[in-house]
């Protein structure tokens, strides 16, 4: 009898194929996102799980589905998975990282850039009718991006892509603050120093959140560090909501203590602050950072290729790919 799993979300046929050559699998074609109790339904006898950062996978799930032995999450982060809870139980973890480095990266910079040149502003004074006359000298003025500091909270792949981009691309004095410094090599070819953290909300023109979320993370950005940036400083946060106080945020971008924010999440997403949707100053995208064909396609090929290994089959047997814990999964003869 073939071990079954299940598919949280919809994803592209041709690739979810490939796991019905080694399992039963359940999918969600309509993408449905499932209640706690809902999901812990359709994981009844399943042996492992493609799971998305919609899913939360906890203690109270895993003991409710004891036969359930992978979680292999569609995304960098896992923050959706209690990685403890799984150890404990002896269920493999594994995430996607590296495949969508370079596509973040992009988006990062390129909302970064959208947010400090106004250009959704811009664009929605376009649509509604209310350009009239042209050469109006403060017309949508906003920051420069050549020859800025760029300043980024978060140092791994991806803050790392986005220092290149601004070192090398533009110009640009590129300062950052991570757990921990980067070696001299990483330094050099990201084109970054390292400074502490109030140094970098300070001097910042442009800051740009890429770390991770955890409970120790939450509100790393409130009302007490925006007062730190300039009164001109852009936000852009690609990282997880509840990186920033969404709250905080919109009010300082009401009084203007800063200039403007770019922001692809958002606490308790996909609602927003209502107060953040009435700031004009403000560009707002629905969590789209990786959302490229060819890197969503990536991400799922390696979620997939994640869940065959560590229910023992494919090639990898026994070896997924990117794993999150260091659970040993079962190789099968």
């Amino acid at each position: 009898m073939r071990p079954s799993v299940l598919a949280t979300r919809a994803t592209f046929p041709d690739i979810a194929d490939r796991l019905r050559q080694y399992f039963d699998v359940t999918d969600n074609p309509s993408d449905t996102i499932w209640s706690p109790t809902e999901l812990i339904e359709r994981l009844q006898g399943k042996s492992g799980v493609m799971s998305t950062g919609s899913e939360r996978i906890d203690a109270a799930l895993l003991d409710a589905c004891p036969e359930l032995k992978a979680v292999c999450n569609v995304g960098v982060g896992y923050n959706n998975i209690d990685v403890a809870a799984c150890t404990a139980r002896g269920v493999v973890v594994t995430n996607t990282p590296d495949v969508l480095t370079e596509t973040t990266a992009d988006y990062g910079f390129g909302l970064m850039m959208a947010t400090a040149r106004r250009i959704a502003e811009s664009d929605r004074f376009v649509r509604t009718g209310a350009w009239t006359k042209t050469g109006i000298h403060d017309h949508f003025v906003g920051g420069d991006i050549q020859g800025a500091t760029l300043g980024i909270l978060g140092m791994g792949r991806i803050g790392r892509g986005i220092a290149r981009r601004g070192a090398l691309g533009f110009g640009m004095r590129v300062i950052y603050h991570n757990r921990s410094k980067l070696d001299a090599a990483q330094e050099a070819e990201a084109g970054a120093q390292y400074v502490d953290k109030q140094t970098l909300l300070k001097e910042a023109d442009h800051l740009v959140l890429v770390l991770p979320y955890s409970p120790a993370a939450h509100h790393t950005i409130g009302a007490a560090e925006i007062a730190l940036m300039k009164p001109s400083a852009t936000l852009t946060n690609i990282a997880r909501g509840g990186i920033v106080d969404d709250a905080a945020l919109a009010a300082a971008l009401r009084a203007g203590t800063i200039a403007a924010a770019g922001l692809d999440v958002f606490e308790g997403e996909p609602k927003v602050h209502a107060d953040l949707l009435a700031a004009p100053n403000t560009v707002l995208t629905a969590h789209i950072g990786s959302a490229s064909v060819r890197t969503r396609r990536a991400m799922a090929a390696l979620a997939i290729d994640n869940l065959i290994a560590s229910l023992g089959y494919g090639p990898q047997a026994g070896a997924p790919l990117t794993p999150v814990n260091a659970v040993r999964p079962q190789v099968r003869s």
